[in-house]
């Protein structure tokens, strides 16, 4: 059965977007179809991070409004067989995007994808409500920031209304900046008010793929791009031990 997970944060610059390439390479890379979409409408950057900048030409506001198809929208990742890319518009559209042609688009996703994920633009917007409108999961990125973990916490709380299963993500972990602020993971975990799927660690490696654009998990399975495949293997229903961050 196919699953739709939103990959959203209450503040910007949390990582997000590197995230969700990451974790959908990974799940591409465990045999599943897997379509990314992104949501961020004017901001996208999600076709950078999967290095399919290129190649995505149609976005899903062509699919939303019946201007293509998906099958024709969805750019085949060119090195990792079974990833997807659905782009987002780089303007505004003129009339607001209805939540019953996106369910509909992700109910079509559903037919030819294991794993739907979308990436939401930081905040409660409009792009926020198109991405949770059909999703079944919901996954929440911070930092351990404060100011990310109160967003954070704003989110979880308009999620709870939508999704019934959501996940937290802490990322960017740095020990020694833990450690001299006397706080935890299990501190973030209680600030969120979410059970923990996935701890990723500050990794210079991450900057340099995206900016190369390669996935993440072409550059080795190291550090953050280890991670992301163990919060893919989580999402997949296997018991991962969360990795040590030294």
């Amino acid at each position: 059965m196919s699953t739709a997970i939103v990959i959203t944060s209450g503040k910007g610059g949390t990582g997000k977007t590197s995230i969700t390439g990451g974790v959908a390479s990974c799940l591409a890379a465990l045999g599943h179809r897997v379509l990314c979409i992104d949501m961020d409408i004017g901001l996208r950057n999600l076709d950078l991070t999967l290095g399919l900048s290129d190649r995505a030409l149609m976005d899903f506001t062509d699919v939303l409004c019946g201007r293509c198809t998906l099958e024709r929208a969805a750019v085949p990742h060119p090195v990792i067989q079974g990833l997807f890319l659905l782009t987002a518009p780089v303007t505004l559209p003129e009339a607001p995007l209805s939540e019953a042609a996106m369910k509909e688009l992700i109910h079509r996703a559903r037919e030819g994808y294991d794993y739907i994920l979308m990436d939401s633009p930081a905040g409660l917007g409009e792009g926020f409500r198109l991405a949770c409108c059909a999703a079944d999961r919901a996954v929440v990125v911070s930092t351990t920031d404060a100011s990310a973990l109160r967003d954070a916490q704003r989110t979880v709380s308009v999620l709870r209304n939508r999704i019934p299963r959501i996940h937290l993500v802490v990322n960017r972990v740095q020990p020694r900046l833990l450690r001299r602020l006397h706080t935890t993971i299990d501190d973030a975990m209680d600030a969120a008010g979410l059970p923990l799927i996935g701890v990723i660690p500050e990794d210079r490696r991450v900057i340099l793929a995206a900016n190369l654009g390669r996935p993440l998990i072409l550059e080795g399975r190291q550090g953050a791009a280890n991670a992301c495949l163990n919060i893919a293997k989580r999402l997949e229903g296997y018991r991962v031990p969360v990795m040590r961050i030294r």
